[in-house]
């Protein structure tokens, strides 16, 4: 495998998310529906609104009793929200009403209650219109946002709170989704130790098994820490079997070509088949993609911004993909470069840099693979393709948002 090929990042991206297939479902209730993503579309169960309603508090009226103003009509009685008035308006009469009350039968229009100037007499309460009204005004008919059948959210939707809120006045309790991929996280090398622990003169926290975590969280996945595995062939091969049952096995580290780089080939040697092994990116060449049995594997570099670039472009979309979520993908914007770039090498650059409430992009000078700092400090990744000329401040370039998580 030393000498297989860089291949380009949209290429490695459509042979890990196109060897992917969606996972399987679970009915959730409403309430804990919000970020999960439907397995079926969503069919409305009621119309809504289920019948004419006002959409201001004043009267329904006949609009031939007020074309001319003012206009004196008799009030017959009240429809509030939840209520009706069960008459019919006759010639110079009118109904109180109220927001979201149903508009009574011989009604067609609604005059709002700043429009009128109400009376009350010992022979009945009497309104006087001062601006006329035309049919259908502040009237919401029925149907007018959805109706009994009506397919509100399709399959494969990412569920937000306007989605949770449409499905309850669709009067839908419980959702089908997919359910939440499982994702074993496996790190290796003997540097290493967790957040916490007692260091070693030549150790370093480690820290990508809890960002790529927290990621796939909120990609709406489930992490699964199988821990740090030493640079040993037999803990290596041991600790990896943990993936066994998860829907995808990432490690971290491991996956260059040194003296303990031991992924490729303990692996190989518990059955993993190599699709392709090296990107032509920066951060990020050395990453692996293969399956061990059924389960496919993500082998992501060591380093820790390297480590998140990779999971920004790769292990996102790959979770959206076992989702079955439509659009799961990263978008690119265009921005306003701030500072002057070199021209570009064979590899496409993924490079760190703050953004503008005015969407200017600016490089922080320094793009070191080890500096999580400016990472986390980052407003977006300035992509430069593979050999792109020289570009100057004021150049618009395309960028990845880095949004929050």
């Amino acid at each position: 495998m030393a000498g297989q090929p860089l291949i380009t990042v949209e290429a490695a991206l459509a042979r890990i998310t196109g060897a992917l297939t969606p996972v399987g479902v679970e009915w959730v209730n409403i309430a804990q529906a919000h970020g999960r993503v439907l397995a079926e579309a969503v069919t409305s169960q009621r119309t809504q609104p289920p019948f004419a309603v006002s959409a201001m508090d004043g009267y329904a009226v006949r609009a031939n009793d007020v074309a001319k103003v003012p206009a004196k009509l008799t009030v017959i009685g009240q429809a509030p929200a939840g209520g009706a008035f069960t008459g019919t308006v006759g010639p110079g009469q009118a109904v109180r009403i109220f927001t979201g009350g149903p508009v009574p039968m011989g009604a067609d229009t609604i005059v709002i209650q700043e429009n009128t100037e109400a009376l009350q007499y010992l022979d009945g309460n009497q309104v006087t219109v001062t601006q006329p009204a035309v049919a259908g005004k502040h009237i919401r008919a029925e149907g007018l946002d959805f109706r009994t059948g009506d397919v509100m959210l399709a399959a494969g939707r990412r569920l937000g709170a306007r989605d949770v809120a449409l499905a309850a006045a669709m009067n839908v309790p419980w959702l089908l989704v997919r359910r939440r991929p499982r994702i074993a996280l496996l790190a290796t090398g003997d540097e290493l130790v967790r957040p916490g622990e007692a260091i070693g003169p030549h150790q370093i926290v480690s820290s990508n098994a809890l960002g790529l975590a927290a990621m796939i969280a909120a990609c709406g996945g489930e992490a699964i820490d199988l821990g740090i595995a030493r640079d040993d062939r037999e803990e290596l091969r041991a600790m990896a079997l943990g993936a066994r049952g998860a829907d995808m096995l990432i490690t971290l580290g491991g996956a260059s070509v040194g003296d303990h780089d031991l992924v490729q080939s303990v692996l190989g040697e518990a059955g993993l088949k190599v699709d392709f092994w090296k990107v032509a990116m920066r951060p990020g060449k050395p990453l692996i993609f293969g399956h061990m049995g059924q389960t496919p594997m993500l082998g992501l570099p060591g380093n820790p911004v390297s480590s998140m670039v990779c999971g920004l472009l790769f292990v996102r979309p790959a979770i959206a993909a076992l989702l079955g979520e439509t659009g799961g993908g990263n978008t690119t914007r265009a921005a306003i470069l701030g500072a002057g770039m070199a021209q570009n090498d064979n590899r496409q650059d993924y490079v760190r840099a703050s953004l503008s409430p005015d969407g200017i992009a600016t490089p922080f000078p320094v793009q070191d693979s080890a500096m999580l700092s400016s990472l986390a400090k980052a407003g977006c990744l300035i992509i430069r393709p593979p050999h792109a000329p020289a570009a100057k401040a004021g150049d618009t370039v395309p960028v990845l948002r880095l949004e929050g998580d």
